[in-house]
């Protein structure tokens, strides 16, 4: 490290600077506290301090260091900092109230408001995160992931032919994006005038693809698959899946008697014994859960549910689980396993788990009397939830199981679902899940409320007041206009919500049967009723 001694503040922090960009970050935080040691009052030290504690996930510290920054200068570059730092702490009421302060900031560097617009994404202020991706672009439209992100944002807002034109940017100025042919294949149906199939197939085939095949190309071959699809070429669209699956199978470090494990211990420990002696939760009848297995209609039932003027859409939420693990912790319960912790959960107290669940949506939801949580995994956790919040609204769908495991495995996800890139582990993880809601509805009759998703395709008023009426609530017209519903969303299903209900998707798996032959032996041999 040089003798910086004779250095004045701003010299130090220059020195501070080049060395986090020329990746050295050790060096950059030491001198950065030498910095801070040496010249107290100098607010730019605290703000550099609290940019790499971050980078370092010392989110903690991190905050302290922005609002020092604060105490001594304020300004909307700092406040973006630590609106940053809240965030990285799970604090997402801070991070959205400081968010709407920086509601018009007029920053000079492009890449802040791309930064902000990011943020506000994560709070779900989609609008306004639009507004600042639009910003950075006019400021310098030479980056592609300013156009990425802000196609992002149009597609959940159903701004689809905008998105089209932000996407067709990304790529044309970083063909290597992978993630936006994706993207922009997921927006509409294609037709055999209108794609970017060979244009796609030429990226695959390019010499510059196979030293990406371990890295993102598999986005391109969901996105050929689902393109192909969409005219009718069914053999070639499953070879590109295959294909792109493997790729994405090969990155991963996964078992799937970890997950087979996980449930069939659920099912051990919330027997219908457990069930009965564990006390329950708090009264509230706020929260309504959709779950079940992805691709199954979750969206198409949310959208319904929020059309009504008494429910809003708080998103997929991961906080029942996360709220669990800060309860199991706060308790000092230190499980030896996954496994082990499956049973410790029984020690919690659920009435504490059930408001803590209620306060940490707050800052996620509106004023309205109700609210979704729609995250499909909640299905390992629907005992949990009913011990919790008794009174909370559970809604399983379902779908025909081969239905379902195609729509699965042609779908990627980002890093949920790890067994969906493989035939047969997503034939056991299946048979898995079945197991479990079967368990669930032993343990707890009546609680669930199950949904197909062929019935609410084929008689959609019928399945719509249904759902409502178990929402114990008054039939709303509204509720089947469901695609007018301008409630952004960030779901798989985006772009289909903003459509009217189809029926297209129900049988699009049998053009593939022949190929998912080994999907079916296994469902058969586990006793699935797949007729």
């Amino acid at each position: 490290m040089p003798n910086v001694n004779s250095y004045n503040a701003n010299q130090l922090a220059e020195l501070v600077v080049k060395k986090y960009h020329s990746g050295d970050l050790k060096s950059a935080l030491g001198l950065c506290q030498q910095l801070n040691r040496r010249f107290y009052d100098f607010h730019h030290g605290w703000y550099l301090a609290s940019f790499l504690l971050v980078r370092v996930n010392n989110t903690k510290d991190a905050l302290l260091a922005i609002d020092k920054a604060l105490g001594l200068y304020s300004c909307d570059k700092y406040f973006l900092q630590q609106a940053q730092c809240y965030m990285a702490n799970g604090d997402i009421s801070h991070a959205k109230r400081v968010c709407k302060k920086l509601a018009t900031p007029q920053f000079s560097n492009a890449g802040l408001h791309h930064e902000l617009g990011e943020l506000l994404s994560k709070v779900n202020m989609y609008t306004e995160a639009l507004v600042e991706f639009e910003k950075a672009i006019a400021l310098d439209p030479s980056h592609y992931e300013f156009y990425f992100n802000r196609g992002t944002v149009q597609r959940y807002l159903g701004h689809n032919l905008a998105a089209q034109e932000s996407f067709d940017r990304a790529i044309e100025l970083q063909p290597t994006d992978y993630e936006s042919y994706l993207s922009r294949a997921n927006l509409m149906k294609q037709t055999e005038d209108n794609n970017h199939i060979d244009q796609m197939r030429g990226v695959v085939t390019a010499p510059t693809a196979a030293a990406s095949k371990t890295k993102s190309l598999h986005h391109v071959y969901y996105a050929l698959a689902k393109e192909l699809e969409d005219v009718g070429e069914y053999q070639e669209s499953f070879r590109m899946l295959s294909t792109g699956s493997h790729l994405k199978r090969q990155q991963m470090q996964y078992n799937i008697k970890t997950d087979i494990d996980i449930i069939d211990t659920i099912i051990d420990v919330y027997s219908a014994q457990a069930m009965s002696s564990i006390p329950k939760g708090i009264e509230s009848s706020d929260a309504i859960f959709i779950l079940g297995m992805p691709r199954t209609g979750t969206t198409l039932v949310e959208r319904i549910l929020s059309s009504h003027s008494d429910i809003s859409s708080a998103g997929e939420l991961n906080n029942f689980s996360m709220v669990m693990m800060q309860e199991i912790n706060s308790k000092g319960i230190k499980p030896k396993s996954r496994l082990d912790l499956i049973t410790e959960t029984t020690r919690l107290d659920f009435k504490q788990l059930g408001q803590a669940y209620l306060n940490s949506v707050v800052p996620l939801r509106d004023k309205k009397p109700f609210f979704i949580d729609k995250l499909p995994f909640n299905y390992l956790y629907a005992g949990l939830i009913h011990l919790a919040m008794p009174n909370a609204k559970i809604i399983n769908l379902q779908r025909h199981p081969m239905a379902t495991c195609y729509a699965v495995y042609k779908q990627l996800f980002n890093d949920a679902y790890p067994f969906s890139y493989s035939l047969s582990e997503l034939g056991h993880y299946y048979a898995a899940y079945n197991r479990l809601m079967v368990h669930w509805n032993t343990v707890m009759p009546g609680v669930i409320h199950t949904v197909n998703y062929e019935q609410v395709v084929a008689e959609t008023e019928l399945e719509a007041k249904k759902l409502i009426s178990y929402c114990d609530l008054e039939w709303q017209s509204e509720c089947l206009q469901f695609h007018q519903n301008k409630h952004a969303s960030t779901t798989a299903s985006a772009s289909q919500v903003r459509q009217p209900v189809y029926s297209s998707s129900v049988e699009m798996w049998r053009n593939y049967q022949n190929y998912l032959l080994p999907l079916e032996k296994i469902l058969n041999d586990k006793k699935i009723n797949i007729a």
